[in-house]
């Protein structure tokens, strides 16, 4: 068991290693361009991460993985400036800002939502990092007890769980599973070196690479994506007047509860696989309509309807490195991007990294709160240069955006056809867009699927063919009679309701 001196000494070497000169600048680098990030609108983080990933490869291991953390969490600050002054989410977690937000700036107190939305976030990211380093050891040496059965069960709950979780129909989160599972099959069988689903391409040796899918799923279709609509409409945002960033006393006493029912959301929602910034933010936002004794108020402009969903997104995004960091299964696309980053500089995230990588770890962890700093320092500052940059057209940005994505694309192997690999996937991410369908489960998919096959066998291995072995373990069949429960609730006539409404909403 961890201790509380051990977290405590945790801490202090993630400081040491967090506030190194070469850390720092790249966490500020990362915040800068999370915030720009979620500034724009049609340039979400999990697209950045994927286009920046390739670049990242030639920093140390820690350098990297703090710089695109930065990105991640920098997005949900940098996305509540446009829901704020303009109605403009630049990120999908703000786009529940944007009600109250909004609806402040025009009752002329648009500079406090600002403060506000700041304020929260620096609170939920500050506890929600607490929380991280506190039980992280602790989960990370419950789960060194798990065995082969467990662990596949407990990828296969989470693929099951971010189905429940995925916008749209469940047949349509199904398919994007199996396609994800079938692409990650590509490759030479590791157990009988027999070559399967490589259509004659060399290149697929090894398995269909991640860079070009997920550049190509996001950056690109992205981009095909944001053209069109941007396309349909042409007017420029108009830039709203930033009043006094000081609130007042009483929206202080009405933000404060808000944002401490909104961390917590944030924090356990952060955790499940497919929840993260997105969902908490608008089941904060839900609770303080339900906890409030005035719900048609809300959208009137309340101080609450910023606090909660801006403290449950930040939270969110930092809990959900949780997952990863212990138990070495990515929550969502962005964190199975991180998967990525991780395995190309040759680290296996797990529970042990705890004890074999400690640098990076507490270094991870405590940049995270550096982090949050620094962005509650530059984000209220540099407002307006922010809101400035919406005057850009995207016509003059996205060619930029495509240019470095080619690059580092290339720069990866240095060969075309990852190039043009890239280009495919970003078609089908385009199209998959049309269809109303969501790409996390299937990068999800393909990154848990050659983990879940490897347990597989091993279970079966151990249990010599007998699949009684999952019940047979008291862990395994836990997690087994939840996965039954939550794909028997998916047909529950109430549960449906219930989904639709909250997706619609």
């Amino acid at each position: 068991m961890i201790d509380g001196v051990d977290v405590f000494s945790g801490i202090t070497l993630g400081l040491g290693v967090a506030l190194t000169p070469a850390n720092i600048a790249f966490c500020l680098i990362g915040c800068l361009v999370g915030t720009l990030v979620g500034v724009l609108p049609g340039l979400g983080p999990t697209a950045t991460i994927a286009i920046l990933l390739p670049m990242t490869f030639g920093l140390d291991p820690v350098t990297g993985l703090i710089t695109l953390a930065g990105i991640y969490y920098g997005a949900q600050y940098g996305g509540s400036t446009t829901s704020i002054l303009l109605r403009l989410p630049g990120e999908a977690s703000s786009v529940v800002t944007a009600l109250d937000g909004h609806a402040m700036t025009r009752n002329g107190r648009g500079g406090a939502a600002l403060t506000i939305a700041a304020v929260a976030s620096f609170f939920a990211g500050t506890v929600a990092t607490f929380f991280m380093a506190a039980f992280a050891p602790v989960l990370a040496s419950a789960v060194l007890k798990f065995g082969a059965p467990e662990y596949f069960m407990l990828m296969f709950l989470g693929l099951i769980t971010s189905v429940v979780l995925a916008q749209g129909s469940v047949l349509r989160a199904v398919t994007m599973i199996v396609l994800g599972l079938l692409l990650g099959l590509a490759g030479t069988d590791i157990n009988s070196g027999q070559y399967r689903y490589d259509f004659g391409f060399f290149e697929l040796l090894n398995g269909v690479p991640f860079v070009p899918l997920v550049v190509g799923l996001f950056g690109v279709a992205d981009i095909l994506v944001t053209l069109e609509r941007v396309a349909r409409d042409e007017a420029p945002p108009v830039i709203n007047r930033i009043s006094s960033l000081w609130p007042t006393r009483e929206e202080v006493k009405q933000a404060t509860p808000a944002t401490v029912r909104g961390t917590v959301i944030g924090m356990v929602l952060g955790l499940l696989p497919g929840g993260g910034a997105l969902l908490s933010s608008f089941l904060a936002y839900t609770t303080e309509k339900r906890f409030s004794r005035t719900p048609e108020a809300f959208g009137t402009g309340l101080p609450q309807g910023v606090a909660a969903p801006e403290s449950a997104n930040n939270a969110g995004a930092q809990t959900a490195f949780l997952p990863l960091l212990t138990l070495g299964i990515p929550s969502n696309a962005i964190m199975a991007l991180m998967v990525g980053a991780m395995m190309v500089h040759g680290i296996v995230p797990g529970p042990k990294i705890i004890t074999s990588q400690p640098d990076l770890f507490w270094g991870l962890i405590a940049s995270m709160w550096v982090g949050n700093l620094m962005l509650l320092v530059i984000n209220l500052p540099l407002v307006g240069i922010w809101v400035q940059l919406l005057k850009i057209r995207y016509q003059f940005m996205f060619p930029t955006i495509l240019v470095v994505s080619i690059v580092g694309i290339y720069g990866v192997e240095f060969t075309t056809f990852d190039v043009y690999l890239t280009a495919i996937f970003g078609l089908l991410g385009y199209f998959i867009h049309k269809w109303k369908c969501e790409p996390a489960p299937l990068v999800l998919a393909f990154v848990l699927g050659p983990m879940m096959e490897e347990y597989f066998r091993r279970s079966m291995l151990v249990g010599r063919g007998n699949p009684m072995i999952f019940i047979e373990h008291p862990i395994s069949l836990a997690m087994l009679v939840v996965t039954v429960l939550l794909i028997a609730s998916m047909f529950l006539p109430f549960i449906q309701k219930f989904r639709q409404k909250a997706f619609a909403e």
